[in-house]
């Protein structure tokens, strides 16, 4: 690794929080600025996330001890494949969602940018450290910022779903807080490479309380999972969110799928003895609940923001299911799905507004044609010729950009939505011993909830752009048409490299199977020597 790596894995959580401060002084004057700042290093922060990447796929595991105090008593930072996975995740998303909100979200409140980065200071750090308590701790960063954007807007139906949001989030983090209690009392420790190394040699009289301590720790991140019946707060409250803050709150959810995949691995994989894959029929029922839901909520949902929610939920079933399974190919393409879904319903939630502007009002008559229309010639409601006549080029990239992220959401071919759907219904029946009744209901629910998708934003599609919406050409900005843009791009890229892709989803997932290889490099790291190690000379010993 070069010797940029420390800088670089610093780097996530320090521009945000500098930037957050930058914000916070310049004030509420200057929103040009403040919007270009929180552009910047937003997109900094996805370039960071990139180099990050490649110095990993070369270097394997990297490992920065902050205030140089050697695990596991000091706060450690890990970079390995699964954490930059999702760092590049959040850049790509954050990104197009601050570019879509300088057009006029941010705006609306006076907080929006220091609230957004330190958002993404909450969902940095929770995927780089490798400490429980400071997982709570950006766990509780990311909240509170969520709580001002949740509300960002104003409006009756914000703060109604907000309330709700706050109080649920709350009770999940009361959860956490107490988990980590019991945990602590069992292991006397809090760094996750520390837990799994001891879990082992857990005497049998305390391992009740070590699983009563992970149960309590899983309900609080399935809640922020979206997990089935622990969901019913997430179709009200993206619903009512500002369209760039329901974009990013579509990470939100990632964040408790990483967060279980995380300890799971770690702590309850093979080598873990009598608690070896403990609670993997739960997430494995849960998560198919929970896209049977998702499924069911997609055909029946008429409002493009419902269909976009539903499908947040749908995804989060997969996911939790494919962990569920203890299948290493299935949990290599739950990865590729999850970059994918995540792109799409972000993208879907960003189109939103803008295919609502497509439906307002009328659009003033057209001038009565020169010829008398042929038998031939296709009319529109009020019997004047389509023919000929100027089809506005901001609702014809609205379109275009709708059935783009129909498709990456449906899973429809060519996209990488479809891929990853293949790569998942290949992953669960490849199976030795034969398909089993889980992997069974896996494919069958695989594929229901596409077949809704396709419904859903089909109607979705004919309502808003054929009988009664496009009656107007929307305004389109050049900041929310990059946005989109930015996140469909994403996905075309994600379609036309998916073989790289598919590889290095299986490499992560062939490291999450083997934890040894993250518990060693987080507890053989070594720290620096001071100054007053150092010879006479000046030089520092080997």
């Amino acid at each position: 690794m070069t010797t940029l790596m420390p800088a670089l894995m610093i780097a996530p959580v320090l521009l945000p929080l500098v930037s957050a401060a930058v914000l916070l002084l310049i004030g509420g004057k200057r929103g040009r600025l403040r919007s270009l700042i929180n552009v910047a290093a937003t997109g900094a922060g996805l370039i960071v996330a990139a180099l990050l990447l490649r110095e990993v796929e070369s270097g394997g595991v990297a490992v920065y001890l902050a205030s140089n105090w050697q695990a596991p008593f000091g706060i450690v930072l890990v970079a390995d494949r699964l954490s930059v996975l999702m760092l590049v995740l959040v850049g790509l998303v954050s990104t197009g969602a601050a570019l879509y909100a300088e057009a006029g979200w941010s705006r609306a409140g006076s907080y929006f940018h220091p609230l957004f980065q330190m958002q993404l200071l909450g969902l940095n750090g929770a995927f780089l450290t490798g400490d429980l308590f400071n997982l709570f701790v950006f766990f509780e960063v990311l909240l509170a910022a969520s709580y001002g954007l949740q509300l960002h807007g104003s409006g009756w139906t914000r703060v109604r779903s907000g309330m709700h949001y706050i109080a649920v989030n709350l009770l999940a983090s009361s959860l956490f807080l107490i988990g980590l209690a019991v945990l602590y009392g069992v292991m006397g420790t809090l760094s996750m490479a520390d837990i799994a190394d001891k879990l082992p040699l857990v005497p049998e009289r305390d391992r009740g309380l070590l699983h009563a301590s992970a149960a309590i720790l899983a309900v609080a991140f399935l809640i922020k999972g979206a997990i089935w019946p622990l969901n019913a707060w997430l179709v009200p409250a993206y619903t009512a969110a500002g369209a760039p803050v329901a974009a990013l709150f579509v990470l939100m959810t990632k964040v408790g799928f990483y967060a279980v995949l995380r300890l799971w691995t770690l702590l309850f994989s093979a080598d873990a003895g009598a608690s070896a894959y403990f609670g993997g029929g739960v997430l494995l029922a849960g998560g198919l609940l929970t896209l049977a839901l998702g499924s069911a909520g997609l055909v029946a949902s008429i409002r493009l923001e419902r269909i976009a929610a539903f499908s947040v939920i749908a995804s989060a079933g997969v996911l939790m299911a494919a962990l569920g399974m203890h299948s290493t190919a299935l949990v290599a393409a739950a990865l590729f799905y999850l970059v994918s879904a995540t792109l799409s319903a972000s993208a879907l939630f960003l189109l939103v507004e803008l295919v609502r502007r497509s439906g307002a009002g009328s659009s003033a008559p057209d001038p009565e044609p020169d010829t008398t229309p042929e038998e031939d010639d296709n009319l529109d409601d009020d019997q004047l010729p389509l023919i000929g006549r100027v089809f506005p080029v901001s609702l014809a990239l609205l379109g275009l950009a709708f059935i783009a992220s129909a498709l990456l959401v449906a899973g429809l071919p060519p996209l990488s939505g479809f891929l990853a759907k293949v790569a998942l219904l290949s992953a669960a029946a490849d199976t030795e011993g034969g398909i089993s009744r889980a992997a069974w209901v896996l494919i069958a629910l695989l594929l229901l909830s596409g077949l809704f998708s396709t419904i859903a934003l089909a109607r979705a599609g004919i309502r808003h752009f054929w009988s009664r919406g496009g009656q107007v050409a929307p305004h389109l900005r050049a900041a929310e048409g990059g946005a989109i843009a930015l996140m469909i791009a994403a996905g075309c890229v994600l379609s036309v490299f998916a073989e790289p892709v598919m590889r290095y989803a299986a490499a992560t997932a062939a490291t999450l199977e083997a934890p040894r290889l993250y518990i060693d490099a987080v507890l053989q790291a070594h720290a620096r020597p001071g100054p007053a190690a150092a010879d006479p000379s000046g030089a520092l010993p080997p």
